[in-house]
C-alpha cells in the first residue's frame, strides 16, 4: 500500500523514537528505481526516509470504506 502526503500514518521501527506512533505523511520522494520513501511528521518532531513497508494506515484514515459498509 503506498500513501500520499496528508495520510495518517502509524510507524513501526524500533530504532526510531516514534516507533508506535501516529504521524502525518508530509513528503514522498519516489526513487529512480520506483521505490518511494517518506517524511512523517509528529506532534514534537519528524523522521524523514522512512520505507513504506515501516508504515502502517492508522485506524480511521480509511472513511470511504467506513461509510460503503455502513
Amino acid at each position: 500500500m503506498s500513501f500520499e502526503e496528508d495520510d495518517a500514518v502509524i510507524l513501526h521501527d524500533q530504532h526510531s523514537e516514534y516507533d508506535g506512533d501516529e504521524g502525518t505523511v508530509t513528503q514522498v520522494i519516489e526513487n529512480m528505481f520506483g521505490d518511494a520513501t517518506y517524511t512523517v511528521s509528529f506532534e514534537d518532531g519528524q523522521e524523514t526516509g522512512v520505507p513504506e513497508d515501516s508504515l502502517e494506515a492508522a485506524e480511521g484514515d480509511n472513511d470511504e470504506d467506513a461509510d460503503d459498509e455502513a
